[in-house]
This record gives structure tokens, sequence and C-alpha cells, in this order.
């Protein structure tokens, strides 16, 4: 979805899109798992009521997937939502603010495990920010407290690039410093590791010249 928006598609394969993407939930969103998830499984901590989606069909919600599906269907329906998309669009909302770490900013999935707080990570915590534009949001608020201190320890430009975006669409001062950071470690010989970075990268630089930001979202 966010590749069609990338490369300027839309009609049809964004309407199939759009609509795979109200089919599709987490798996705790099913009456069945949200028992054994509230009763019987108790190894993680997160409230099987509030789902958004996976990274593959019929698995239970991750934190990237919701995120990357919160600024599509929000970018797709930004003057006429249905009473469907608002719901997934709230429900898919609530499921980040519930599965924020304790300090602030995001792992991949849950947040407790165990008993045990997991630790953030950057490149997740900055994707997260980049679907949660509500200035009073507390996750949000957090979790970008959070990301402005650990990205000053940052030096992969995979983290670096998302961290930009996110402190552009949240119009944090942090940008100009973490673009800065991003020039640093390209200027230092360090070898791009994937064309997805690159493409990251790319956009991370564009967006700072002022070209438009495809992650922007209505809220």
């Amino acid at each position: 979805m966010i590749a069609f928006r990338c490369l300027g598609l839309s009609g049809e394969p964004i309407d199939r899109a759009v609509q795979w993407l109200l089919d599709n939930k987490g798996r705790e969103g099913h009456w069945f798992w949200k028992w054994k998830f509230r009763l019987a499984d108790r190894a993680v901590q997160f409230n099987p009521d509030k789902y958004g989606w996976s990274w593959f069909p019929d698995t239970v919600s991750w934190v990237i997937p919701t995120a990357f599906s919160l600024i599509a269907l929000k970018q797709s329906f930004a003057c006429c939502r249905t009473e469907h998309v608002i719901n997934r669009i709230q429900s898919g909302t609530e499921m980040l603010r519930d599965r924020a770490c304790p300090q602030g900013g995001w792992n991949a999935g849950n947040s407790i495990v165990f008993g045990s707080a997991l630790v953030p990570h950057v490149d997740t915590t900055a994707i997260a920010l980049l679907a949660l534009t509500d200035d009073a949001d507390t996750a949000a608020v957090q979790g970008l407290d959070w990301l402005r201190q650990a990205s000053v320890e940052c030096s992969s430009a995979y983290s670096l690039a998302w961290s930009s975006i996110a402190f552009l669409i949240q119009e944090d001062w942090a940008f100009d410093r973490c673009i800065a950071m991003l020039l640093n470690v390209l200027s230092s010989g360090h070898t791009i590791p994937s064309v997805e970075t690159l493409c990251l990268v790319a956009i991370a630089l564009k967006i700072a010249e002022g070209d438009p930001n495809p992650f922007q979202v209505v809220i």
C-alpha cells in the first residue's frame, strides 16, 4: 500500500489494497484468541481487544504493519471515511498505544513478556510515530522523547532515515540534527546494506530539501 503511494499509483490497485486491509486483522481480534490471551496465555501482557495488522494473514498484530496500515487508510480516506474505516483506524491506533514500552517507544510487537519490559527499537519507534500524529497522544509524546535520546547514539543509516522522517512528521526540532547525523554516516564511507535502506535515505534527504513527504497523513 505504501509502495503504491510512493509510486503515485491510484484507482483500482489502491481500492483493492484498501479493501484487503479492511478485511484483515490481527488474530487476537477473533473471539477465541481474545479468550486465549485474556485467560490462558499470560506470557505476554497486552489488551486483546486492541488489535491491528499482522505481517502475514491469520497471525497476531505487530507494530510496523499496523503503523503502515494506519498510514495507508488515513491517506486513502482523508475526506470521506466510512464507519468501518474509522473503526479500523481507531482500533489500530489503540493497539499501538497499548503496545508502547513502559520507558517510551516500541519494540517489534509486545512491550512486556514474562513480566519483563522489552527494549524499544529505533526503527520501530520511528515508524509507529509516523502513524500517531495527534499532539495530545501520550504514547506518541513519550515515544518521541525516547527517540530523541536513542537516535543520538545511532549509527545505522536505516534507523536514522526512519527517525528523520518521523521527526519531520512530528514537526520536531530533532529533525535537523538527525539529518546531519545521517549525512555524517553516509560521508564516513559506510556501505549502504540494502536497496531498502538506500530508498529510505533518498526519501529522507529529499524531504529535507522540501520534497513532499510520502508518509504524511491526515488525522
